[in-house]
Parts: structure tokens; C-alpha cells; sequence
């Protein structure tokens, strides 16, 4: 079976007009986000294979996107 990212249950994304920035806000820790790291965990949405995930990012590399991706699964944070 292949992986498809979405949030936890905990997790959630946020746009704050004051940092100008997406948040990812999960139990005891707000992560701000940069552009790239917003757009890939918002297709995390439970549809998404990650190689679809990865093929929306063409210019950060396949590797990158995947082990982002991962770190954000072992912190608990995808699902």
C-alpha cells in the first residue's frame, strides 16, 4: 500500500496575517512554515500518494520533498 500523507488529528495549519506565514500548530510547539514546506503539507490531505506529492515540486527534488515528509511523520505530525 502507498503512503497518503494527511495531518494528524492534532495537527493543523494556519495562516498568520502577522508573521505572514503558514503555521503548523500541534500540541506544545507552533512551527512556522516557509512557502515551499506550506505547500507540500497542504496536499497532505489523505488523497495524495507521495509521489504525487513530489511530482507538484519538480524544482525541490524528489529526496528533499520525501524526507521532509518523513521528518514530519516521526515528529507525529502526518499520519
Amino acid at each position: 500500500m502507498t503512503w497518503r500523507p494527511a495531518l494528524s488529528r492534532y495537527a493543523r495549519l494556519r495562516h498568520c496575517p502577522v508573521r505572514r506565514s503558514t503555521l503548523l500548530i500541534v500540541p506544545e510547539r507552533i512551527v512556522a512554515l516557509n512557502t515551499e514546506a506550506a505547500a507540500i503539507v497542504g496536499l497532505c490531505d489523505g488523497t495524495r500518494t507521495v509521489p504525487d506529492i513530489t511530482a507538484a515540486f519538480p524544482d525541490e527534488g524528489t529526496d528533499d520533498v520525501v524526507l521532509f515528509l518523513h521528518d514530519l511523520k516521526e515528529q507525529g505530525w502526518l499520519r
